[in-house]
């Protein structure tokens, strides 16, 4: 196995890992940050805008975390700078 496959089996195992983690984790803070929302919005029906704009500026920033991973994975696939430096100095 040369360099330049051992770097891609590692870029795209590390892509898929960062994939999983990056959409689980603000999956489950998303659900909570929701379930917390509209628990505020039983006991206060009377601030109901008000925590509805809280909640959508903080789902959005929740989702920014996923948004992130989906990039970096999408780097580490696509346009790898590893793979140019192995491929730019060969045999080391």
């Amino acid at each position: 196995m040369n360099e330049v496959s051992l770097i891609g089996m590692i870029s795209i195992i590390t892509a898929g890992i960062t994939i999983a983690v990056g959409s689980v984790a603000p999956a489950l803070a998303e659900g909570r940050a929701l379930a917390q929302a509209l628990s505020a919005i039983a006991q206060q029906p009377d601030e109901t805008n008000t925590i509805t704009r809280t909640l959508f500026v903080g789902l959005a920033m929740v989702e920014s975390t996923a948004i992130y991973c989906l990039v970096i994975s999408m780097i580490l696939i696509f346009a790898n700078p590893f793979w140019e430096y192995v491929i730019s100095h060969p045999g080391g």
